[in-house]
């Protein structure tokens, strides 16, 4: 398992979530975390999920 991290903003700037998150692949990353993010009702705020080395896995603005 590998440690990503989530973060949401609103469009102030101000900070929703900020949490790490673990998946097996940054694969797996994209797919279950989008679905994590749908299930929080974040999918249309600003977000994104990096891996531990900083890669960009998923982006919204």
């Amino acid at each position: 398992m590998a440690t990503y991290r989530f973060t949401a903003f609103e469009a102030t700037g101000e900070s929703l979530f900020d949490e790490d998150w673990e998946f097996e692949s940054d694969d797996a990353a994209k797919e279950q975390g989008g679905q994590k993010i749908e299930e929080l009702g974040l999918s249309e705020k600003t977000h994104r999920l990096v891996n531990n080395k900083g890669k960009l896995i998923l982006f919204h603005v």
